[in-house]
């Protein structure tokens, strides 16, 4: 089952993009030789260890399992970068000053390696006097000129007295903007699942019609360590109840970001018995919509961010919208001919149809889309001029030219929609002369 997905997010991914999955102990290991086979042992960048639990299970057959994994493959190391997070007023307090150093606060960290090297195996005199060699089996990480340098710049740290194992400073003002990410998920930074679960309540009211959902910290550490810009793209295609767009919608309201979320979700029925089924959601898939418009205004409100987008567009996969044919050629009777007149399946609307035009023509489904009603027919207007379509029966040459006046860069009728077959043969010849650059399709 996971296989082709992992081969299609790949593909899927840009060059400095990174995949998350989040596993449990008894298939952690199968995962990690699959994403290893697709994505390629050089690529792999981290197993995270999620604590999601923060109290033992006593009716644990063995052991109470108080965390998940989150694996993560980047689609090319060497192009990515990862995400540094933000400095907290406790790691900074961290850093103190008591030799008054004018550089400011500084941490000190062990100069001594395990890597021996005999060059760098050296005695050092402390300014007490006392000669200090590397521990057993270790030197130190500095060459003997290194370190003199160092101390002369003020940057050794012997203790208070003078007389400790030599450290090297490290100044808050110089180490790098943001901490490097570590590979354990703490539930006090990222949140556990009880915290999921009650998110989930205080938007749709209701305890359990969801189980496990992580919770929004969580989802947003992975969206910081990924290093996204404020234009990415981020997939999840096991939505669930769509954490992934509540933390990139959150995201996006801190930041100024114009982060785009595309969910995937199969609309799994609800158990009848579930709390869900009793709070009307028919499948898994409602219970994500609901919470991506729920979630979506709620930020808005607590951030005061009337501008934010937070509307999301539903797209379900289907069959064609062209009317299929079983038969080979001689199979065909005369009297059959008449219910292929119209090449469109009868039960699709004009929604549909246009759909399938953004689709076969590579225009964003997220486009703004205007309805607009022209001598008695519907047209859909996309980003303006960038795809105008009508797809109602009886279209008229006034139509047409009127549709020309806005000179789209696109416009798609029904094939069998004109008013007559003079009108579809000369359809072109008119946007030829009153909208040149326009491309003309039917279908």
């Amino acid at each position: 089952m996971m296989y082709p997905r992992l081969k299609l997010a790949k593909n899927l991914l840009r060059k400095d993009g990174v995949m998350f999955i989040s596993i449990d102990d008894g298939e952690v290991a199968q995962l990690r030789k699959m994403c290893d086979e697709v994505f390629g042992e050089g690529n792999f960048v981290a197993q995270l260890v999620w604590e999601r639990a923060f109290s033992p299970k006593n009716d644990a057959k063995f052991i109470s399992n108080s965390h998940d994994y989150v694996l993560m493959f980047a689609k090319s190391i060497l192009d990515f970068t990862i995400g540094r997070l933000k400095r907290t007023a406790e790691t900074d307090s961290r850093y103190t000053n008591p030799d008054n150093d004018p550089r400011g606060p500084w941490s000190s960290s062990d100069i001594s390696v395990k890597t021996y090297a005999a060059a760098n195996d050296y005695p050092i005199k402390a300014p007490s006097g006392k000669i200090i060699e590397p521990p057993a089996g270790r030197c130190w990480s500095l060459s003997k000129k290194a370190f003199l340098e160092r101390l002369e710049d003020n940057r050794i740290w012997f203790g208070p007295n003078g007389d400790n194992v030599p450290r090297i400073k490290r100044f808050l003002s110089e180490i790098r903007e943001g901490m490097t990410p570590t590979s354990l998920l703490f539930y006090k930074e990222v949140g556990h699942s009880q915290e999921g679960s009650q998110e989930v309540k205080k938007l749709l009211g209701d305890q359990g019609v969801f189980d496990g959902p992580k919770p929004v910290r969580l989802l947003r550490r992975l969206l910081t360590i990924a290093n996204t810009d404020k234009d990415a793209l981020i997939l999840d295609f096991f939505a669930g109840s769509s954490t992934t767009a509540h933390a990139v919608m959150q995201l996006n309201a801190e930041d100024g970001g114009n982060r785009k979320f595309i969910m995937v979700q199969l609309p799994e029925p609800c158990d009848e018995k579930s709390e869900a089924f009793r709070a009307g959601y028919q499948n898994i898939a409602e219970i994500s919509k609901e919470r991506i418009r729920r979630a979506g205004k709620r930020i808005k409100d607590e951030k005061s961010a009337s501008s934010l987008d937070t509307g999301f567009r539903v797209l379900k996969v289907d069959s064609s919208n062209m009317a299929e044919v079983y038969y080979t050629p001689d199979a065909v009777k005369q009297e059959m001919l008449f219910d292929n007149v119209d090449n469109i399946k009868p039960d699709r609307t004009p929604e549909d149809l246009l759909f399938q035009v953004l689709l076969d023509w590579g225009v964003e489904l997220t486009l703004p889309i205007r309805r607009e009603t022209m001598h008695g027919k519907t047209v859909f207007f996309v980003d303006e001029n960038t795809l105008a379509a009508c797809f109602d029966i009886g279209i008229t040459e006034e139509l047409v030219k009127d549709l020309a006046a806005y000179q789209p860069l696109r416009v798609v009728f029904r094939d069998n929609g004109f008013d007559s077959d003079a009108l579809k043969i000369n359809v072109e010849q008119i946007f030829r002369q009153l909208s040149p650059e326009t491309e003309v399709k039917t279908i």
